[in-house]
């Protein structure tokens, strides 16, 4: 790998909120270019455009990650544009309804499946092919603490995050000789626009997840973001296949 100091391009996605601008702000501060992609492209263009006020080489892109030829042209559109990736974070997300497993209906179980499952796979592996290209990068996927541990009442969300580590881990192992590594990162409760809709949901939502939380509080989207960057650097350089909780402990006891 290159030195960590050196220009260097991220591609991330779930950009636009929470976790993924809050990764793009931190690795703009490192010096990185990024490609900030989302579905949303109001959000997304909004967060690209902060970012290019304080001089930053950035670009947003909009892509459906749970789309084959959206993910396809985002390879082709960022390598066009920014000359290549030398790392990505898998990070868009959904978390659909919530329901016991016999209460999740199909749909449910399809849409939260296609984008956190199906979306992850899919810009993995056009990255990897990226990556073994240019011979060398670095992957990080966002997995969850739900991706570790069951968690009654949202069934589908913990599949799609299970199988996210499954596929972390199997990728790590087939690329490690090609100088890509590839890792998961677990966050536990992140204040986020989709944790305070999974709390606001229920009367007294936020006591509870604070309660679930050794550290007791929420976390921070920029704790996420010095984990994904720690990972993608070269301090990281001897892991890969890892799946890093990063949760206040939650998944400790």
């Amino acid at each position: 790998m290159t030195n960590p100091h050196d220009a260097r391009t991220i591609l991330i996605t779930g950009a636009g909120s929470g976790i993924g601008k809050a990764t793009a702000e931190r690795f703009h501060n490192e010096g990185w270019s990024v490609a900030l992609v989302d579905r949303d492209e109001e959000h997304g263009r909004r967060a690209a455009e902060a970012l290019s006020r304080d001089g930053a080489t950035c670009a947003f892109f909009r892509c459906d990650v749970s789309d084959e030829a959206d993910v396809a042209a985002l390879l082709e559109d960022v390598t066009a544009e920014l000359g290549g990736i030398d790392a990505a974070f898998n990070n868009a997300g959904i978390e659909g309804e919530q329901g016991a497993t016999t209460e999740c209906t199909a749909d449910n179980f399809d849409r939260i499946i296609a984008v956190n499952l199906r979306g992850v796979w899919l810009c993995l592996r056009a990255e990897l092919k990226h990556m073994a290209q240019q011979g060398h990068g670095v992957i990080v996927n966002c997995s969850s603490v739900a991706g570790l541990i069951g968690m009654p009442g949202i069934p589908a969300y913990v599949a799609s995050k299970h199988g996210v580590i499954g596929l972390t881990r199997t990728a790590a192992l087939e690329h490690a000789r090609q100088n890509i590594r590839v890792n998961a990162v677990c966050p536990g409760a992140i204040e986020t626009p989709m944790l305070e809709r999974y709390m606001s949901s229920t009367e007294g939502g936020r006591e509870a997840m604070e309660a679930t939380e050794p550290v007791g509080r929420i976390g921070h989207p920029e704790e996420i973001a010095d984990a994904v960057f720690w990972l993608c650097s070269d301090r990281a350089s001897f892991v890969t296949g890892h799946a890093l909780p990063v949760d206040g402990g939650w998944t400790a006891g």
